[in-house]
């Protein structure tokens, strides 16, 4: 529950709260501010563990359940993956929209109930031996339905983070709460790995791959059970009592907001690029460069991976003491400054694979950090998680999910050398999104620090 904040008109033209003025006491106790943060971190978590866990896993349920040989299954499967990010705005439209109408904690159970069933599916599918093309459907439904909750996950989780987090300790709730992102990827990797381990590679391409997404589903009902005893965002329940279940249409998050849709379109482009490219794709970069050997790379990025948790953490507490225009903007100059000499150097040796890995990761931890913060201040209570999910989810859907696909057209095509081009191209964009944003009414004072008694 938050501290008393400062009234700013909201769409539906009633009060909504930006942020606590400087020193304002906070009302939540130290168990209620736990639940809430365990609340928002445990739902990234359990979405990052669950997403990666079918592209982990793809190799060795892929011809078991989709057709064609070892490549054309496997490829067909990794396009299953990316039909789950087109259901992503879809699911900010209907998921936010009961988030902002129903509550937070409604719209986080749901979301999280959805993603549990949605990731109980794939480990019963039958084989594509036994049902035929069925089996490939079904996980492709899966992947429809896990995407559609994820796209109401996220701008809730902001929504609620944005309301819930201590005034002077905002932005480093933010870092914890998107870290769970961070997590989640380390315990899927972790989770293939004890399976290997215990049962080996034949076993799992027999069907030891199931237990893979039954562990998905066992953690999504643990974080079921953590938000049901979360409490309900105050910021949340003071708009309900004023305006009840009213809320503005969807359309108004574009009418009458169109300033921070421009600006968290920008900055979310910017972010997912370089959060793909520096956590995801480099492994496969530098082994297409001869930098690296792809197998080696990937275990070392473990260490990036705690590297930028760490970073993200320390971002997070940066912002809250001097802003987080600043930090953002600093971070989306320095990539877009850094991010193609930091690779012209691996690539002719001068630089080690992993110094480079590490670097990329410091650079995307300052807006990951900011992730869930940035998006509630932009829009008020009423629009909250419906504006902020469809704005993201598309700049995700659209620059994100696609990455890898246009990386690796441009590398068939001979092409590579674009890629860092444009990886910075898109922190320009970032950068941008700062000076927009500053042009938000409300926006550059809510993404002030809050000075404390001691400093004030």
């Amino acid at each position: 529950m938050s501290a008393p904040q400062a009234q700013v008109p909201d769409a539906a033209g009633g009060p909504s709260l930006a942020s606590a003025p400087p020193g304002a006491p906070t009302e939540a106790t130290a168990p209620s501010r736990r639940r809430e943060l365990s609340a928002a971190t445990v739902g990234s978590i359990v979405e990052s563990f669950d997403w990666n866990m079918y592209a982990v896993l793809a190799p060795f349920f892929a011809t078991r359940l989709f057709p064609g040989g070892t490549t054309g299954a496997t490829l067909t499967a990794y396009a299953g993956f990316a039909v789950g990010f087109l259901a992503r705005p879809v699911g900010s439209a209907l998921i936010g929209r009961l988030a902002d109408k129903r509550g937070r904690r409604f719209g986080l159970t749901l979301s999280m109930s959805v993603i549990a069933a949605a990731s109980l599916l794939p480990a019963l599918v039958p084989s594509r031996e036994q049902i035929g093309i069925w089996a490939a459907l079904l996980m492709v439904v899966a992947r429809l339905v896990q995407g559609l909750a994820y796209g109401g996950e996220t701008p809730t989780v902001a929504a609620y983070v944005t309301e819930t987090a201590p005034p002077h300790r905002r932005f480093l709730f933010s870092g914890i709460s998107y870290g769970g992102i961070i997590i989640g990827s380390l315990l899927a990797f972790a989770t293939v790995a004890i399976l290997d381990a215990t049962v080996g590679a034949d076993a799992l391409a027999d069907g030891a791959w199931r237990w893979g997404f039954v562990a998905a589903a066992l953690i999504g009902v643990a974080a079921i059970w953590v938000r049901r005893s979360a409490p309900e965002s105050e910021e949340f329940e003071r708009e309900a009592a004023v305006h009840g279940s009213r809320r503005p249409p969807i359309r108004s998050v574009f009418t009458r907001h169109s300033t921070a849709c421009v600006a968290l379109f920008l900055m979310s482009v910017s972010t997912t690029v370089s959060f793909y490219f520096s956590l995801v794709y480099l492994p496969v970069y530098a082994a297409h460069a001869g930098a690296a050997d792809q197998a080696a790379a990937s275990a070392f990025m473990t260490v990036a991976y705690a590297v930028t948790l760490l970073a993200m953490l320390l971002a997070g507490a940066l912002a809250d003491r001097i802003g987080l225009i600043p930090v953002l903007r600093g971070a989306a100059l320095a990539t877009a400054v850094l991010v193609v000499p930091l690779l012209t150097a691996m690539d002719s040796g001068a630089l080690d694979y992993r110094v480079v890995a590490v670097l990329l990761g410091l650079l995307v931890a300052a807006p990951a950090a900011a992730v869930n913060l940035l998006s509630g201040l932009l829009f008020p209570t009423a629009v909250r998680a419906v504006g902020a999910g469809i704005v993201s989810a598309v700049a995700v859907a659209g620059f994100g999910g696609t990455f890898p696909l246009l990386a690796e057209a441009l590398t068939v095509r001979g092409h590579a050398v674009v890629i860092p081009y444009y990886v910075a191209a898109t922190a320009v964009l970032g950068v941008l999104g700062t000076f927009v944003a500053a042009r938000v009414p409300g926006f550059a004072a809510a993404s002030r620090p809050i000075p404390t008694e001691e400093n004030r």
